[in-house]
């Protein structure tokens, strides 16, 4: 049978519950309690954001009978040792279930911990290029998100940093999937400006660059253009009053359909190089490592997939409606590069204290990862060096 143009054919695998809304962090305790009875809590430090909600959180657990202890020693880039650290309480606790809760550092660590917990070795023994997977012994894991950013908690990504060769990659395997993710706005109330931007720019790519993924679908299409825009119109207002419960929900909501986009098909070029600085360099977080190659991204794609960037040129600047698609895709570099600005992530690598003498080291990082096969445009070796070195100086 043949299919028609008009309904393309795709597929999509999320397994994910989600349970959404304001409100929702009391549902953790009876959540949690559906997967085992002794739970191990995956967060960063006792400090800031995590403090507001940790006694409740800890409350709701031990109302439902679960057992808990709390491991707070996740870290901005996670590393393995970190993991190891992790995974350690989890055996010492007997955990059967484990909860992730925070930003994506939190949540991608609690997926490798539930890994290395249950496994021989070391979480880096099953990163997605290994002839070993994880398996079925792999701990059940329930996420709740406090950011809007990475979409960990509907993704079976992982994300680790090797201490010692400062290689940042990845595990991926459909048992990697939370069982739950809840995703309550009002978590996200008290996150700081920057993080909020960070994030909420993460988004940005996530959707972005599903949307232009050499192996998208029409479903991932649709989805990834509503979370774009959620994010154009309401990341400006949560950086303006970070207490908008309705910017946050928003972002929320693109958080969410952000990580379902690149659960199904991936990112491009530009998560591939922000791997890369994120491995070598652990002080740029993920939101800027990407805000800072993104212009020199843009100008080197746009040309190989029009339509997308002049939708996005457009978007930002209802103007380029009555330029042709090819200007418009040229012109929504700059409107990207004022978006940058506006939501304060306009740096480059110098100024985040990155060595020139390490940019072709760098760049030679950058093609590790797979995730520039994806692009529309494939850098050769050559072209990536000179994408990194445009993206030094601003």
């Amino acid at each position: 049978m043949t299919t028609s143009p008009s309904t393309p054919d795709f597929g999509n695998h999320v397994p994910t519950e989600v349970v959404f809304g304001s409100g929702t962090l009391t549902t953790v305790g009876k959540t949690v309690a559906r997967f085992g009875s002794r739970c191990l809590l995956v967060t960063g430090p006792k400090t800031g954001s995590t403090k507001s909600y940790l006694d409740r959180l800890t409350g709701y657990l031990e109302s439902a009978g679960v057992a808990v202890a709390h491991f707070d020693g996740v870290i901005p880039n996670p590393t393995t040792d970190t993991m190891s650290a992790g995974a350690q309480m989890a055996v010492e606790h007997r955990a059967d279930v484990i909860l992730g809760v925070g930003g994506g550092s939190s949540m991608d660590a609690a997926k490798a911990l539930a890994v290395e917990a249950t496994h021989d070795g070391s979480c880096w023994d099953y990163l997605f290029y290994r002839d070993v997977a994880p398996t079925e012994k792999t701990l059940p894991v329930v996420a709740v998100s406090t950011t809007s950013g990475t979409g960990s908690q509907v993704t079976q990504v992982s994300v680790v940093t090797h201490t010692e060769t400062r290689d940042k990659s990845a595990l991926y395997n459909s048992l990697l999937f939370p069982r739950v993710a809840i995703v309550d706005p009002e978590l996200m109330l008290s996150v700081p400006r920057h993080v909020t931007a960070c994030t909420g720019f993460d988004t940005f790519t996530h959707a972005f660059e599903s949307a232009i993924h050499v192996n998208t679908s029409v479903e991932i299409v649709s989805m990834a253009w509503e979370a774009i825009a959620l994010v154009a119109t309401h990341l400006p207002a949560a950086l303006k009053d970070g207490a908008d419960i309705e910017a946050r929900t928003a972002l929320a909501h693109a958080d969410t359909l952000a990580g379902i986009c690149i659960a199904t098909v991936g990112v491009t070029l530009p998560h591939g190089i922000g791997m890369a600085i994120g491995g070598m360099y652990p002080h740029i977080a993920h939101g800027e490592a990407l805000a800072l190659n993104y212009p020199a991204f843009t100008r080197f794609t746009y040309a190989s997939a029009v339509g997308p960037f002049a939708r996005l040129g457009r978007l930002f600047n209802p103007e380029l409606e009555s330029v042709d698609d090819l200007a418009a895709a040229q012109r929504s570099c700059d409107e990207l590069d004022q978006f940058l600005r506006d939501i304060g992530l306009w740096m480059g690598l110098e100024e985040k204290r990155v060595p020139e003498e390490e940019l072709r080291a760098l760049a030679q990082q950058c093609r590790v990862l797979p995730d520039y096969m994806n692009n529309p445009r494939i850098a050769s070796e050559e072209e990536m060096l000179q994408l990194i070195q445009d993206c030094f100086r601003r």
